[in-house]
């Protein structure tokens, strides 16, 4: 079962279904470099460092441990603390959705946020 779940919709499906589904979520920032080629040579390529707010999903079917990631939003490391703190605010509500997705169909878990 673990190969052909790959996506939060599917652990949705089994819930439908009448499978009992727990699902335990770990919040991570991930710090990430974007490599860039604004021209067509070597010499001017450069990196912007990025981060990834990513939901870690551990999905547990019936006693089988299924894992899902998925990004919440990205941004750069150098924008301003204002800018951080909507794209927080993004992510928070885009989780907030998933969690009433997965809470309409009797999905167990514990809301965490950014």
């Amino acid at each position: 079962m673990a190969g052909e779940l790959m996506r939060i919709e599917d652990f949705i499906d089994l819930a439908k279904r009448g499978k009992d589904v727990h699902l335990e979520i770990e919040l991570n920032k991930q710090a990430v470099s974007q490599k860039l080629h604004p021209g067509d040579t070597e010499e001017e390529k450069y990196e912007i460092d990025m981060y990834l707010l990513i939901g870690n999903y551990k999905f547990n079917v019936e006693g089988n441990m299924n894992k899902v990631s998925k990004v919440y939003v990205y941004g750069s490391a150098e924008e301003s603390l204002n800018v951080s703190k909507i794209n927080k605010y993004i992510a928070n509500e885009r989780l907030k959705m998933d969690y009433k997705r997965l809470e309409e169909v009797n999905v167990k878990l514990e809301e965490k946020y950014f």
